[in-house]
């Protein structure tokens, strides 16, 4: 079953940077994971370009990582490139996709000659955590317009499950200043309850629509979870950021009007 490419607002501010900035700056699209950011770049890539090519460097090959190492010679780089991939590029036309850019730190330094070169368009997805970390030994490029996404808010989910209906009525009400009435303020706050049990990330409304199961979405939504927390172990290995986050639905459900950070572990300061 082939996967899903939701709806999302972000689309627009990708058509402003092509029609725009394109020709000076590369995009970079920055985000947590699995907020959609490689969904989002391939079909923009592949909606708005004649060609495309996505290196994932999550996934690459060694020889294409390798082409990174001397970027000099860009006739020939583009030339491997064009060969390994077996894309053909055209000037003007085509645009490359650095997805998890941050896994390659020399490759996002090469966006200041790829840019300045002007033969293609150029697109980086970087997760943030990793896409701050792995700065330290490059020069970052001043060639990037830089753009962050979120997971799906209410009006892109209500788009996911093809509700085209339930936006407009609450804009409605809200301009008229009209009560929704019983009924309809039922049926309302049933589907706003929805979109909160199943939340903004693409992977659990994409589980929500195959499976129609609360439960295999809440699966999902741990799996990502637990995602975020093998990423806390790259930026502390001491585990207080594991614990820190594990900590916040306990401060949430007691009164307390700020974070008590001993309550993640005793004796921590908030400095």
């Amino acid at each position: 079953m082939e996967k899903p490419v939701f709806r999302r607002k972000i689309y627009n501010e990708l058509l402003e940077w092509k029609e725009k900035r394109s020709d000076k700056y590369a995009l970079l699209i920055k985000g947590a994971r699995r907020v959609g950011k490689s969904t989002i770049a391939e079909e923009f890539a592949k909606t708005e370009f004649k060609s495309y090519i996505m290196v994932d460097f999550a996934h690459a090959s060694k020889a294409i990582i390798e082409l990174f190492d001397d970027t000099y010679d860009l006739d020939f780089f583009f030339l491997q490139l064009q060969q390994l991939t077996g894309v053909r590029l055209y000037e003007n036309e085509s645009v490359i996709v650095f997805d998890e850019v941050q896994l390659l730190p020399k490759a996002r330094q090469a966006i200041k000659y790829l840019v300045a070169d002007g033969r293609y368009k150029y697109i980086e997805t970087g997760s943030l955590i990793s896409i701050k970390k792995n700065t330290k030994d490059i020069l970052i490029p001043s060639e990037e317009h830089k753009i962050s996404m979120y997971p799906m808010d209410f009006e892109e989910f209500l788009w996911a499950i093809e509700d085209e209906v339930t936006a407009e009525t609450i804009r409605t009400l809200l301009k008229s200043k009209r009560p929704a009435g019983n009924a309809m303020h039922r049926n309302l706050m049933r589907i706003f309850r929805l979109y909160m049990l199943i939340g903004g990330m693409p992977q659990a409304i994409e589980t929500y629509l195959e499976t129609n199961n609360l439960q295999a979405v809440d699966t999902a939504k741990r799996e990502i979870v637990d995602l975020y927390e093998e990423d806390f172990t790259k930026i502390d290995s001491s585990g207080l950021a594991g614990d820190i986050y594990d900590a916040i639905p306990a401060n949430l459900s007691g009164n307390a009007s700020r974070y008590v950070l001993s309550s993640a572990r005793e004796g921590t300061r908030s400095e």
